[in-house]
C-alpha cells in the first residue's frame, strides 16, 4: 500500500536521522503526531521505549540497547560492566545497561531495557569520556582504562572476580597503557588496591 506523502515524508526523515527518533524530536522536524500514530499502527514504525520510535526496515542496530541512552539520557555515559563488554574485556553478559550520572540527576524513566544507575561527580564523570555514534545517536562511554578504574572503585557493587576477570583480559589482549591506568587511579584513589592486583597478574 502506497504510504500518503505526509508518512512517506516521515519516513524519509526517519530514515535520514539513522532510523530512531524521540517524538519530541519527530515533532520539531515537522512529523505530526497523526502520521507517527499511523505509522506505528501500520506497523512502519517500532516503539522501542517511551516516547522512542525506530523505522522497523532499517538496518538492525548495532548496539541496541545503548539508543535509549543516547537518545533519552543526554547526560549519561555508559559505564562499568557495560564498558567492559563494550571494549571486549569481559566474558559477562550484561543484564542491565549500566549507566553513569550526573550527581544531582533525576532517575531516569526507562522502562526498557533495564538499566542500573550510578550517580557520579564532576570530575569522575567528566574524566576519560569517549563518543562514538549509536544508529542515529551519539553514546558516551568511559574510555577503557577508566572503565577499568571505575570497576575497581566500584567493586563491591559489581564483584572483585568481574574486576579480576577484566584487568587480566586487558593485560594479554595487548595494547596496554598502564601509565594511563595508573594515572587513573592515583586520580580517583584507588592506586593501593590497583597496584598489588596488576603485580599479581603481570608476574604470571
Amino acid at each position: 500500500m502506497k504510504e500518503t506523502p505526509k508518512n512517506q515524508e516521515a519516513i524519509d526523515l526517519f530514515y535520514k536521522s539513522g532510523g530512531t527518533l524521540k517524538m519530541s524530536e519527530a515533532l520539531k522536524m515537522g512529523i505530526h503526531r497523526r502520521n507517527l500514530y499511523q505509522l506505528r499502527d501500520s506497523g512502519k514504525l517500532e516503539v522501542i521505549g517511551r516516547g522512542l520510535y525506530r523505522l522497523a526496515e532499517a538496518p538492525q542496530p548495532t548496539l541496541p540497547d545503548f539508543i535509549p541512552v543516547a537518545k533519552k539520557i543526554p547526560g549519561g555515559v555508559i559505564c562499568l560492566i557495560s564498558a567492559l563488554a563494550f571494549h571486549e574485556i569481559t566474558t559477562q553478559i550484561p543484564h542491565f545497561v549500566y549507566v553513569a550520572l550526573p550527581q544531582k540527576a533525576h532517575k531516569p524513566r526507562i522502562e526498557h531495557p533495564p538499566m542500573r544507575f550510578f550517580w557520579y561527580n564532576e570530575k569522575l564523570l567528566t574524566t576519560g569520556i569517549e563518543k562514538h555514534s549509536c544508529d542515529g545517536g551519539l553514546i558516551k562511554i568511559f574510555d577503557i582504562e577508566k572503565t577499568l578504574v571505575d570497576c575497581v572503585k566500584f567493586r563491591n557493587k559489581i564483584g572483585i572476580d568481574i574486576v579480576i576477570e577484566a584487568l587480566k583480559m586487558y593485560w594479554h589482549r595487548g595494547n596496554t597503557d598502564l601509565d594511563k591506568l595508573f594515572r587513573y587511579a592515583k586520580l580517583f584513589r584507588v592506586a593501593s588496591i590497583l597496584k598489588p592486583i596488576m603485580e599479581t597478574i603481570t608476574s604470571d
